[in-house]
């Protein structure tokens, strides 16, 4: 045949990304399978070396349609491949180059799943050829019956997974010759063979089937079937022992996809192994919208304290750093506010963090820092920070309660209820000192003070703003049409649902509001919600997407707050001393 009869251009309109558009969920029999074999030159996959191509395309047990073609690869094939495949120098001389054969192999593989034995080996020689010549791999889903087998068939069955033994097992039609069509159409009976062996396994549909082909643990293979029957909705599954015992709760979009990845090769931590042969059963929670199942799993994880999530240790830990009462008030850590507590600073995740705010503060103004009761009337020994000059030594008396108050106390105060213009100068000022002197150890200790004041102070004002509101409304657009709607009372999630499509979302918010929890006002920036849940509720809000209805009050922060420093907490967090120098006011 002339080599002009192989020429074929690029095909127009080719979608390079058809191929992978299969869906998962679509079932075995109707799934269009194109089985593919390469033979090669045996050397690495670099874009060349392909020596011929066979294809045949399948679906429910009726071949659709073949490609075959030898291809030249531009280099002398080595003789134990001719002696192998019989294929030799002289045959490949008229035939196509890979650059001219990927276009039609391209097309003939579009919306099919690709299927070959080994086939890491073939889908690894077909990337690099389109990557070397320009072609856009179309990342087609891929099946391999070499793996498929070994997951199928025991080893009293078949000896190894080689394509001769299973075509022989199967008892194929064709047997593979080291000839490409002959072994894909060997391989097309093996697929056959190894699909009527997986219903036993409860797989049906093709992603089910690449799934069960990859590397998955016994018990994950074992326990996929607590994944059957959930439903595909935004919500949160409880996977439970046999005692009905919560061991891990999470969160998804679709509970159904997220609970079956748990049970595929993609799910590889240990602690999540060992859940899943503790767990008899799935619980699923199906909530309004995302929001609602976030809000949800951190109450439930909250509650239940679930062994094998992470973050349930200790999910309600919180400290706050508070200003004392008495004439000479000192920062306290403490794990709980009480209703009279008017300065403090919080919620902290640790008692390390507010620690760390304190000696910030300890740093920028003069508190004590001893723990001693001290008394208007009664002298108490100074201790060696007044003797370092820093401390202004109440105990002995020699500062009054009202400059106290002014020099020490109040800046704390004024730093968490609105301004801390004073602490943020005072920090500033002393890492510039220290950064002069070439101290730029001392000066990133006290850099990440004064990081953890602005976070805590920025995290708080930002908390108390919400939480000052009785309650509030807003709005989203569904996915879907519609509308996500979520009341919010005290910056905890009171009420959600979804409003229809093409229907005004009023009626909606009317009924949300009439069964929606009763939440009462409470002390402190997160009187009635952890701080995590309004948090999440403050992201959602803030998204651009999001409307608010409507609120009982205004929504506002201090002008002059925490906020303002955002830039400066960044730089704090991230970058070196030296550039914070330039950030005093």
């Amino acid at each position: 045949m002339a080599p002009g009869e192989y020429v074929q251009q690029t095909l127009a309109g080719l979608d390079p990304t058809a191929g992978g558009g299969v869906d998962p969920a679509l079932p075995l029999y109707a799934t269009t399978f194109v089985v593919v074999d390469l033979e090669t030159t045996g050397g690495a996959p670099d874009g060349g070396g392909i020596t011929e191509i066979g294809a045949v395309k399948v679906r429910g047990g009726e071949e659709l349609g073949v490609l075959a073609t030898l291809v030249n690869p531009g280099v002398p094939i080595p003789p134990f491949i001719t002696v192998l495949t019989g294929i030799t120098q002289a045959m490949l001389i008229p035939a196509p180059p890979i650059e001219q054969v990927l276009p039609s192999f391209l097309e003939f593989i579009a919306d099919a799943v690709l299927v070959a034995h080994n086939a890491p080996y073939d889908v690894g020689f077909l990337k690099a050829a389109c990557a070397k010549h320009g072609y856009r791999w179309p990342n087609p889903r891929v099946l391999d019956t070499a793996a498929l087998a070994r997951r199928v068939l025991t080893r009293d069955e078949v000896p190894n997974r080689k394509l001769g033994t299973l075509a022989a097992y199967f008892r194929t039609a064709t047997q593979p010759t080291h000839r490409a069509l002959d072994d894909a159409k060997a391989t097309v009976d093996v697929l056959h063979g190894l699909i009527g062996r997986l219903g036993g396994h409860r797989v049906d549909t093709v992603g089910e089937a690449i799934e069960f082909a990859r590397a998955v643990t016994p018990t994950q293979r074992r326990k996929r079937h607590l994944a059957e029957g959930l439903p595909k909705v935004p919500g949160v599954y409880i996977f439970r022992a046999a005692d009905d015992r919560p061991l891990y709760v999470g969160t998804s979009g679709d509970i159904a996809t997220r609970v079956r990845s748990y049970f595929t090769a993609a799910e590889k931590r240990a602690r999540i192994s060992e859940m899943l042969a503790a767990a008899e059963r799935v619980e699923a929670v199906e909530c309004a919208h995302p929001l609602e199942a976030e809000v949800r799993e951190l109450r439930l994880i909250a509650a239940h304290a679930p062994p094998y999530n992470r973050r349930s240790k200790f999910p309600e830990r919180m400290v706050w750093l508070k200003l004392t009462d008495g004439p000479y008030p000192r920062l306290s850590v403490v794990r709980s506010l009480a209703p009279g507590d008017t300065a403090y600073l919080g919620p902290f995740r640790s008692k390390q963090a507010a620690e760390l705010a304190a000696a910030g503060f300890h740093d920028a103004v003069p508190l004590r820092q001893c723990t001693h009761r001290l008394s208007l009337r009664t002298v108490t020994p100074a201790c060696a920070l007044a003797e370092l000059g820093r401390c202004p030594a109440p105990c002995e008396h020699r500062i009054t309660p009202e400059e106290y108050d002014h020099r020490a106390a109040a800046p704390f105060r004024t730093a968490t209820a609105s301004d801390p213009q004073v602490v943020v100068d005072a920090l500033l000022a002393r890492i510039e000192t220290l950064s002069a002197g070439q101290r730029y150890e001392e000066a990133a200790v006290v850099r990440s003070r004064l990081a953890a004041v602005l976070r805590a102070s920025v995290r708080m004002q930002r908390l108390a703003g919400l939480t000052r509101i009785a309650e509030l409304t807003a709005a989203r657009r569904a996915p879907g049409g519609g509308w996500e709607l979520a009341l919010v009372r005290h910056g905890r999630l009171a009420g959600a649902g979804v409003s229809p499509s093409g229907v005004h979302p009023r009626p909606t918010i009317t009924a949300i509001r009439a069964t929606a929890e009763t939440v009462e006002p409470g002390h402190g920036p997160v009187p009635r919600a952890s701080a995590e849940e309004t948090e999440r509720i403050l992201s959602w809000l803030e998204r651009p997407e999001t409307r608010l209805v409507e609120m009982s009050s205004e929504w506002s922060s201090p002008v002059s707050g925490a906020g303002r420093f955002r830039d400066l907490l960044a730089k704090a967090e991230n970058g070196g001393s030296h550039q914070l120098s330039t950030e005093r006011s």
